[in-house]
């Protein structure tokens, strides 16, 4: 069997969705999703990778992406784009070699640890709200089964004196947040924490917004609130100012999602800088090597908690890495709001309960609903062309 085409599509969701369709002469198809990548993503697989793919054995998947990273390693082989899209590539080679073999994924890679997959749902619980309309949203999710969820504590948050004046136009280059947006964060949490009740673990993330000493702060704010974690209170690039926040609190500190391959987080993992790692897996190098992620993570016992903003197909095939490692945490979902969640595959709601089932089926397990997803095609992109 020899790969014939490769091809892509986009669609919007919580960003662009950006689909690879592996064909070959056998008739056997495998579908791949990658995100964050955007236009330029396309015109590397269209421009760049399709032409180093065809002829080749779809099988040799590990293979297949290290020869095609290492030829191109002086143009952005070790992050970015390119490993977003080398990303799409790989998670379709899986699905393809599953259907070939009639298997799942998780089976190719060793068998499952488990057979669902826990998940917590991103929710839209802003700093702007009152008691009442996060006790409301945090209902929503937990009428839906989840006993995990995430809220952004830094998105509106700032912006405000704590005076008569009220709101001012806040400095966006400035990470130091004032009192009163500080005091408001741990309020957003306590509330949330509150709405959730007992039993329910509660995430807060910071997108990388704030400076040292205001993340040390919150950190220690929030500590009586037993977080499940405290997101990228900084960029995860700076790796000794991440450690030191972490080791200056009991509040668990997340972070990853802008980390590319195994190189990316290795010095974070070897010198232990957080507490919980989050790789985005449909951006940040594929199955293969997310799983090489996740084994690195566990010999410093460090939970593995992916970041996830991908459609059923992206969130199914991360399921299945997650399937497959012993220090799997949690999984994110971040569509909660999104009506096309349920139709865009051939296997309806996926989530159930906070859970992920994995099924039997070979390869990802879903197929793409084409017709909803091309009614949300991505403006300027062409579909499978």
């Amino acid at each position: 069997m020899k790969i014939t085409s490769v091809k892509t599509a986009a669609t919007t969701g919580h960003c662009m969705h950006l689909w690879v369709r592996i064909e070959t002469d056998a008739g056997i198809t495998g579908l791949g999703e990658c995100v964050h990548g955007g236009h330029q993503a396309i015109a590397i697989i269209q421009q760049e990778l399709a032409d180093k793919l065809i002829g080749r054995d779809p099988f040799a998947i590990d293979a297949i992406f290290e020869e095609i990273r290492r030829s191109l390693v002086f143009e952005g082989g070790f992050a970015g784009a390119l490993i977003t899209a080398l990303t799409g590539i790989e998670i379709a080679l899986w699905d393809l070699k599953g259907k070939a073999l009639k298997v799942p994924i998780y089976e190719l890679m060793g068998g499952k640890f488990r057979d669902d997959i826990r998940v917590y749902c991103d929710c839209e619980v802003s700093p702007g709200m009152n008691m009442d309309e996060v006790q409301a949203e945090v209902d929503q999710v937990l009428a839906a089964g989840f006993t995990a969820l995430k809220v952004d504590l830094d998105i509106r948050a700032y912006g405000h004196t704590g005076t008569e004046t009220g709101w001012y136009e806040k400095d966006r280059f400035n990470m130091t947040p004032n009192k009163w947006e500080h005091d408001r964060m741990v309020q957003l949490a306590e509330m949330v924490v509150k709405a959730a009740g007992k039993g329910v673990e509660v995430a807060c993330d910071l997108h990388t917004r704030l400076d040292k000493h205001s993340a040390i702060r919150l950190a220690r704010d929030l500590e009586h609130l037993q977080l499940m974690w405290l997101e990228e209170p900084i960029p995860p690039e700076n790796i000794d100012v991440m450690a030191e926040i972490t080791r200056s609190t009991s509040t668990p500190i997340c972070a990853g999602e802008n980390l590319y391959l195994r190189h990316g987080f290795r010095k974070l993992l070897e010198q232990q800088a957080v507490d919980i790692i989050m790789p985005d897996i449909p951006k940040c190098g594929g199955l293969s090597e997310c799983r090489k992620i996740a084994e690195l993570a566990d010999l410093y016992s460090i939970p593995f908690a992916p970041h996830n903003v991908s459609s059923p197909i992206g969130t199914m095939a991360s399921a299945h890495v997650c399937a497959t490692i012993p220090n799997f945490l949690v999984l994110e979902f971040h569509w909660f709001h999104r009506d096309y969640w349920s139709t865009i595959t051939d296997g309806g709601e996926i989530i159930k309960n906070g859970k992920i089932a994995l099924s039997d089926r070979p390869g990802i397990g879903l197929e793409l609903n084409e017709e909803v997803a091309r009614a949300h095609q991505y403006p300027g992109t062409t579909w499978f062309a």
